[in-house]
């Protein structure tokens, strides 16, 4: 399952057997916050909320472990080396180039909340990049479109304090077409869509940051 291998939870997903058509079969609810530094943007911290089904394999290897204890910091690299596989399942424009990041967070861990797993992470940019008068353009999505990954409302970006004096972030989410979304369902969990497609993307929201 070539659609599996390449999202979020990688083989742990593959455990998961549910008899669901078409795409998406999985849902992580994400939560951004942007990282400054003199007034350079430094990274972004992230929060993934993984639905229950999605969670279930995790938290049942987790068992009864208590917060901090070694099993969650396996799982934890477990997960993040899938998502460090996919480049943070993440894109950053700039002036039409592509942002780079570290190949490493500089921090993650993972949690359980009731039901749900929750992975949170920092991804540091390569270099610091100005924000005075820029404009960034922020995607994360599973390029297969297995995991929808969303922002359940705008108020799940938010800016730091010291930001908030110069800079505005919005959150559009897409209206695909009906070909578009008519493909999509017609997918179902064995399938993959053409890989340059990168179905995903079309269905991903689109945050910007625009500072003055």
């Amino acid at each position: 399952m070539q659609a599996v291998k390449q999202c979020v939870c990688g083989a742990i997903l593959a455990l998961l057997s549910f008899a669901v058509s078409a795409h998406p079969h999985s849902f992580i609810r994400l939560t951004t916050q942007f990282i400054a530094d003199n007034e350079n943007f430094i990274g972004l911290k992230m929060r993934w909320t993984m639905d229950e089904l999605t969670s279930a394999d995790l938290l049942y290897d987790a068992g009864d472990a208590k917060p901090g204890d070694e099993i969650w910091k396996k799982l934890a690299a477990e997960v993040m080396a899938n998502v460090l596989g996919q480049h943070y399942f993440t894109e950053i424009w700039h002036n039409g180039q592509k942002v780079t990041f570290l190949n490493r967070p500089t921090e993650y861990g993972m949690a359980r909340e009731a039901h749900q797993a929750v992975l949170t992470f920092t991804l540091p940019l390569a270099k610091p990049q100005p924000l005075r008068g820029q404009r960034y353009q922020i995607t994360t999505f599973d390029p297969t479109y297995y995991v929808d990954m969303s922002y359940e409302q705008d108020s799940d970006v938010t800016l730091p304090v010291a930001l908030q004096r110069f800079c505005k972030v919005t959150v559009l989410t897409p209206t695909p077409g009906d070909d578009m979304l008519s493909y999509a369902q017609s997918l179902d969990k064995d399938d993959a869509p053409e890989e340059d497609m990168q179905l995903g993307k079309q269905f991903a929201q689109t945050v910007t940051l625009a500072c003055q």
